[in-house]
């Protein structure tokens, strides 16, 4: 539903986008224009489009739904936009995967944004923009289960832990917390949630934000556990583009904007919760 909804929106936009662009003079630079390098060249001229996962999660996206500008990432997104030269009725988005986004070979988006971890292992394939956000991995069980009395990482090593494939939560889980018995791995976050409340894993590793966002308002008798300390104030979020294009370095330079005039700062106390609670496990 909300893939379909999504793509509407798109073919609605870059419609408009085009049309804008025919009746505009033509001394106007244009929505595509940035403040200071001239014109950009995206995938469809005069609109920045932009890719998230559908389903998208709060805190990063509010009730699924980027377009509303709603959510930490979403908002990230249409600031950024706005550093480019793309006012919000020409940006874009489009449904991708967080596995067809981080894979090898040519995007159908300009950037996207979609808690990837900056790596250098990633940055073989892709291109990222500095970071727009940085966070650590945290744990998180339930209520009455065996990783309720868990306040170690010893205490962690002897549970069935869960957490999403191909990203830096797994690797945490199994570098940092090390296991007994090897992580399971799930498709997406929620199907990692649905494993916990099922009781086929003790607990599941996320970045902070999301273990913050499912113990107070997703699940019932939610516990965080605590942070991952290997991971503490070093996984850093970049907007993903193509190697090699050319919005890296005007991208790049949206988000230095962005931090330096304080927006990043006040979109994370807006949409993130307060880190506070969360002890660093040992």
């Amino acid at each position: 539903m909300r893939r379909a909804r999504w793509t509407a929106l798109a073919a609605v936009a870059a419609a408009a986008a085009l049309a804008l662009a025919a009746c505009a003079p033509t001394d106007d630079a244009g929505s595509d224009a940035t403040p200071s390098d001239g014109t950009l060249t995206t995938v469809t001229p005069g609109v920045l489009t932009v890719a998230t996962s559908d389903p998208a999660y709060e805190p990063w996206v509010v009730d699924d739904d980027p377009t509303t500008g709603k959510g930490f990432e979403a908002a990230v997104a249409y600031a950024v936009a706005e550093q480019l030269g793309f006012d919000k009725e020409h940006v874009t988005w489009e449904v991708a995967s967080f596995e067809q986004i981080i894979a090898p070979g040519a995007k159908t988006f300009d950037i996207a944004i979609n808690q990837v971890s900056i790596s250098d292992e990633r940055k073989a394939n892709l291109d990222f923009s500095s970071p727009y956000y940085e966070t650590a991995q945290a744990v998180v069980t339930l209520e009455g289960t065996a990783g309720e009395t868990a306040k170690s990482l010893a205490a962690l090593q002897g549970l069935r832990i869960g957490a999403m494939v191909g990203t830096t939560s797994l690797t945490a889980a199994q570098d940092t917390i090390d296991p007994a018995t090897p992580v399971s791995v799930f498709n997406d976050n929620d199907q990692a949630k649905q494993a916990l409340t099922s009781g086929l894993v003790d607990a599941i590793v996320v970045d902070l934000p999301t273990a913050l966002y499912l113990t107070s308002a997703e699940l019932d008798g939610g516990i965080l556990v605590g942070q991952l300390p290997d991971s503490a104030g070093g996984d850093q979020f970049g907007l993903v583009l193509d190697k090699g294009s050319a919005l890296t370095g005007p991208v790049t330079e949206a988000v230095d904007a962005l931090r330096a005039n304080g927006t990043l700062a006040k979109l994370e106390a807006t949409w993130l919760t307060d880190a506070a609670g969360a002890p660093v496990l040992k």
